[in-house]
């Protein structure tokens, strides 16, 4: 529930974030008449993350055992891959973002409703795709979908709410900030997620020491119990995790951690 709830949050609130910023802009222009293919864009964008998510589920139901730690194994590693990429690109243009979104409204005007449309489709797409990949690969390596469920309906109706509030200047919230933590607890969702898909490659041969265990618990925290379930679901615990299992998920937070928390270096002049 932990992390589906944070993954909602966090991408569900740059999503917002970012159809606020167009529609701020558009209706302070006074441009109303292009709201119409704003949403428009903005509904293609939802309908096809949603469309990606269907997909993703109905796919990996239909495969064998082994096609399916395949498929599953290989979701999870590009899911990590892509939202380790999101989490630093929002670090790099979270300042910009605002102007450069103004900027393709403007452009986009110039051309027509269907170039501001695809503007729209684009700005959401990004991060519709991005939410559906990771929350498949999320669903994967949790044995309870129900509280995930309830944790993801509750994550992306805040999410909205938040948004809207911003957008209507009633609530001040610190969104440097709010990125940053919620970055951090992505990174370790996704540690878990690169854990799980590390598991899925072991179990069908593709990566050694399947059976080589750092601890193996699986008899005292079964998979389904409230314990399992809840470490599972927040950091990716395995109840029975080999060695090198532990040693990419502690890479991979060493990897991230440390650039993404590390403060951009500054040029010092030197006077001659």
């Amino acid at each position: 529930m932990v992390s589906t709830f944070i993954i909602a949050l966090r991408e569900g609130l740059e999503a917002s974030l970012i159809v606020g910023i167009l529609v701020a802009y558009i209706i302070k222009s006074e441009r109303r008449a292009l709201l119409k293919p704003l949403w428009t864009g903005v509904a293609a964008a939802v309908l096809i993350s949603i469309g990606l998510g269907f997909i993703l589920s109905r796919t990996s139901a239909g495969l064998s055992p082994h096609s399916q730690a395949l498929f599953s194994g290989t979701t999870s590693i590009a899911a990590v891959a892509l939202v380790t990429w999101m989490v630093f690109w929002m670090k790099r243009s979270a300042r910009f973002l605002k102007s450069e979104l103004h900027e393709k409204v403007d452009s986009a005007s110039l051309i027509g409703p269907v170039a501001l449309a695809t503007t729209a489709f684009l700005a959401v797409i990004r991060e519709g795709l991005e939410t559906s990949l990771f929350l498949y690969s999320n669903f994967k390596t949790v044995s309870d979908t129900r509280s995930s469920t309830i944790g993801l309906l509750i994550g992306f109706a805040l999410s909205i709410s938040l948004g809207y509030l911003i957008y209507k200047s009633t609530i001040n919230l610190n969104l440097a900030k709010f990125f940053r933590y919620t970055g951090i607890a992505l990174v370790v969702v996704a540690a878990g997620v690169l854990n799980y898909g590390i598991h899925e490659f072991q179990e069908i041969g593709w990566l050694p020491g399947g059976h080589s265990y750092v601890w193996d618990f699986s008899t005292q925290i079964p998979s389904d119990s409230l314990t399992g379930v809840a470490l599972s679901g927040t950091v990716g615990f395995d109840a029975s995790t080999s060695w090198l299992q532990l040693g990419l998920w502690a890479l991979y937070l060493l990897a991230v951690l440390i650039p993404y928390l590390s403060k951009p270096r500054t040029r010092q002049l030197v006077s001659a």
